[in-house]
């Protein structure tokens, strides 16, 4: 035995070893192993080439995301951690000699909120760890709680008379207990996982100017039983059901694949209306409903540690600007959301968004450029609950179609970069077919970096991003088109949104199209074309 034992760590030695020289063969021919080459790039001429130099050479983007997700992340609306980065980029603003460099408040109306420590364990039959996230605006456990698991299943699209029933047939049955909510999801295996890139051909059927919009066929839905609750009646009753009963916690499934979570939020922003809520991961939620469908009893043990932030009603817009010259009153903007969700640090939702426009700017700034009209960046607050910090300040600043400001007809485009760490690949922009065709005029000497054109649109709808805040009001919002990379399969508004999701030289790449792309706009003798007065498409009003 112990021979054996001997023989055993001598081979793992020379393994390890035959390992370790590979990659030091591999790193002396400068050949380590790579994902994907970067491409060299051919030298662009003009403030063009500058911009590329810049902004390829003496980057600062990784740096600001940096701070934005590691030391700052996550950023909650509300939150300290959100006014901590806020402030931050004020600060970096004034270090690269911005201009007018500030918070902007606007009304959020709900206490901020913080979950500063939460654990969850099974005590038996086994021992183990929990993995979950706090749903947002819940209460804490107010110290270490344990109960048994149990598991409430209600009737499929209940009547008031049905759910009534299921209520009186649990209700003696769920004091003290930690409930896990619903049966756990089936998630099957994906044999046809999502390209990180988008092919030429769909990009380009994307960016099709004469292409026919797709149009989009929402699924069937069942037809409703006479008397059938609505889905918010029924939150509404089991948010005061568990709490009336001295339920201890509730489980949410995650519902995800390889340990994911989304925790969002209480609808209600009001603590006193529900119990400790977390999001378990569906790997966890899984094993606990099997264990209690075999009859065998679970003991859980939680210690949830929340807090609430009055001063948090008030949320805040960064802004910061380079001042122009002889148009100084019109002006260009780009931004993202600075806002994230708190089950991870928000890299690429939209921390890395925020950097890229920074960076943008930055690289700008760093070459001294004089532009005509005012180059503003913005990030905004309360994205993730409605879009709601860009739609205050659009309201404030520009006002809309029927309703204008002084500043309406200034207005010259804003840029919005919200899909994670893709690289730029087109833009899609709110008004006629000329806008979209001087777009695509100005990122074409960047069709080495990916981008391929730009598509106008007649939504004014909101939904999606920033971008459509300004859409909204009949302005025209630009949306950034990119590579999903791993976006809407693994980080977004998931426990795995972090630094290290970040693929360094397509950020790079996309911050110096805007700078150029922003700057080219700045410099133009006339702003963006829009509708005309008879052919501005009706507002979409949100119900």
């Amino acid at each position: 035995m112990r021979r054996s034992n001997k023989f055993k760590t001598a081979l793992v030695f020379l393994l390890l070893q035959c390992v370790l020289l590979t990659n030091f063969a591999f790193a002396q021919a400068g050949q380590l192993p790579k994902t994907e080459e970067a491409k060299p790039l051919p030298k662009l001429e003009g403030i063009n080439g500058q911009i590329q130099d810049e902004g390829m050479n003496r980057s600062q983007v990784m740096r600001t995301l940096h701070f934005l997700s590691d030391v700052y992340g996550a950023r909650l609306t509300g939150s300290p951690n959100h006014k901590a980065a806020a402030d931050w980029v004020v600060k970096q603003m004034n270090e690269w000699k911005m201009d007018n460099a500030a918070l902007e408040p606007w009304d959020f109306g709900h206490p901020g909120w913080v979950n500063e420590r939460a654990s969850g364990f099974m005590l038996s039959p086994a021992k183990d760890n929990l993995t979950f996230e706090v749903l947002a605006w819940t209460p804490g456990t107010k110290g270490v709680v344990t109960g048994e698991a149990f598991q409430m299943i209600l009737p499929e699209r209940p009547t008031q008379d049905e759910l009534t029933a299921y209520f009186n047939e649990v209700k003696g049955k769920i004091g003290g207990k930690m409930v896990l909510m619903g049966k756990p999801a089936v998630i099957p295996v994906n044999f046809n996982p999502q390209n990180k890139r988008i092919d030429d051909e769909t990009l380009k059927r994307r960016l099709d100017p004469n292409a026919t919009p797709p149009q989009f066929t929402p699924p069937p839905q069942p037809t409703p039983k006479p008397n059938q609750l609505t889905g918010l009646q029924i939150a509404e009753q089991i948010d005061k059901f568990l709490l009336d009963n001295g339920v201890l916690v509730r489980i949410n499934d995650a519902g995800r694949e390889h340990g994911q979570i989304r925790a969002f939020n209480n609808r209600t922003f009001d603590e006193t209306k529900v119990v400790p809520t977390v999001v378990m991961r569906n790997e966890d939620f899984g094993r606990i409903a099997r264990i209690l469908n075999d009859g065998t009893a679970v003991s859980l043990e939680f210690d949830i540690r929340n807090k609430s932030f009055p001063e948090g009603k008030t949320s805040y817009n960064v802004v910061g600007e380079i001042a122009g010259t002889d148009k100084k009153d019109e002006v260009i903007m780009l931004g993202g959301h600075l806002d994230s969700w708190h089950a991870a640090t928000g890299a690429t939702d939209n921390a890395i968004g925020c950097s890229i426009m920074l960076e943008a700017a930055r690289i700008l700034k760093a070459l001294n450029v004089k532009p005509r009209r005012t180059i503003r960046v913005a990030l905004w607050s309360g994205e993730e609950q409605g879009l709601l910090g860009s739609q205050a300040y659009v309201k404030k600043h520009f006002g809309s179609f029927e309703n204008p400001t002084a500043n309406y007809n200034k207005f010259g485009g804003y840029f919005n970069i919200d899909s994670g760490t893709g690289r730029a690949r087109g833009l899609g922009v709110f008004g006629p077919s000329e806008t979209s065709a001087i777009l695509r005029d100005i990122v074409a000497p960047f069709a080495e970096y990916g981008i391929a054109g730009a598509v106008s649109g007649k939504n004014r709808g909101l939904g999606g991003s920033d971008h459509t805040s300004f859409n909204n009001a009949g302005l025209p919002g630009i949306g950034v088109m990119q590579d999903p990379i791993e976006y809407g399969t693994h980080t977004w508004h998931t426990n795995l949104d972090t630094y290290e999701r970040i693929v360094e030289d397509d950020v790079k790449k996309s911050a110096v199209i805007v700078a150029a792309a922003v700057y080219a706009l700045a410099m133009r003798d006339e702003l963006l074309p829009r509708f005309k007065a008879d052919e501005m498409p009706k507002p979409v009003v949100e119900r």
